[in-house]
């Protein structure tokens, strides 16, 4: 699939963060593509780590005339989903069992808020696979497309920090979760 191909419809886009997600928005935005961005997170610790990605997104969202939504976390369901998996490196089973549960409910807010197809910056990040992503994505039977196209080849390390300056964005060290930092260097 290609960007056109989401011309005539109404996308939604899951976001981890601002930096991850503000070249696909200015794509998106740029091509006249019908979106909004969604913030499901619960993945994210601590509370204010979680505040701080979630104002930058808002912010950014509003600033480029974007549509915002956020479903409010519950960092317990997360830790209950991920039990067991805290000692997993970044792109271990964790981050499967992570991107399952933000996708799923991704998806449920998708269908309940007709929308046509999704997508998300999951798997943008140089510590995140892509595949997994995608494959988190394949298992989710809903009824719903999911655009899995790698915003990774369009991706520019140069344009991704300029617009990272241009519009003051947040941009973290880890991917959210606790254990990535506990356990960086175990891959």
């Amino acid at each position: 699939m290609s960007i056109a191909t989401l011309k005539n419809k109404k996308l939604l886009l899951l976001s981890c963060c601002a930096p991850c997600s503000i070249e696909i928005i200015t794509l998106l935005k740029n091509n006249d593509i019908n979106f909004e961005v969604l913030f499901y997170n619960p993945n994210i610790f601590p509370e204010t780590e979680y505040q701080k990605r979630l104002d930058t997104n808002k912010r950014l969202c509003k600033e480029l005339d974007v549509s915002f939504s956020e479903i409010k976390p519950n960092h317990q369901d997360y830790l209950k989903e991920i039990n067991g998996l805290e000692s997993e490196p970044e792109q271990g089973k964790r981050c499967e069992k992570c991107f399952a549960m933000r996708l799923k409910k991704a998806f449920q807010y998708a269908k309940e808020n007709n929308f046509d197809i999704i997508s998300s910056t999951l798997g943008i990040s140089r510590f995140k696979d892509i595949n997994q992503v995608n494959k988190a994505a394949s298992e989710i039977k809903n009824n719903l497309p999911y655009f899995d196209y790698n915003w990774k080849e369009i991706s520019n390390p140069q344009r991704k920090k300029d617009l990272i300056t241009k519009y003051d964005i947040y941009n973290q060290n880890y991917c959210g979760c606790e254990f990535s930092i506990r356990n960086k260097g175990n891959k």
